[in-house]
């Protein structure tokens, strides 16, 4: 796996053990380069302010995860450069401009977008932008990812 763009519910899957987090963990270790638009520290820091509002997490371990994410190598894109598009988009296949935001980046640089959003990924399962998402939890998503890069999906670059 080269170049992907990470959405807030597969980054989110780092800092806290749920379903598909391995594998999350796997895809960032192994991308090259990871892309989001700016808005991925919004949506991720929610996730990290809804745990400790549900008592999850203290005060202290959320700020720890902050900081951690602010430390990851992403490659960050601005919202604003993409939200023309994101708009158009959004309206044209009925999806929120917060996913056509990452979708629209996935386009533009001709990567895939790896989400946990299933429902995302089934919405646009019969559409031309299906080449450009995967779900983290199908292991042919994964797999077509890898063999995109030319990589072996059962050994993926480290």
């Amino acid at each position: 796996m080269r170049r992907l763009v990470i959405d807030a519910s597969v980054l989110a899957k780092l800092f806290f053990q749920e379903e598909h987090s391995d594998v999350a963990e796997q895809c960032v270790r192994a991308a090259e380069e990871l892309l989001a638009p700016d808005l991925i520290w919004a949506e991720v820091t929610n996730v990290i302010w809804k745990r400790h509002r549900d008592g999850q997490i203290s005060k202290e371990h959320a700020a720890g995860i902050a900081a951690q994410l602010l430390a990851l190598p992403l490659r960050i894109y601005p919202s604003a450069d993409l939200v023309t598009d994101a708009l158009d988009l959004a309206m044209q296949c009925d999806r929120t401009v917060y996913d056509a935001l990452y979708l629209v980046l996935a386009v533009r640089t001709r990567s895939i977008l790896v989400t946990a959003d299933r429902r995302l990924v089934n919405a646009l399962a019969d559409t031309p932008l299906s080449k450009h998402v995967a779900w983290i939890g199908l292991k042919a998503s994964l797999e077509r990812i890898n063999r995109r890069h030319g990589e072996d999906p059962q050994h993926p670059a480290e």
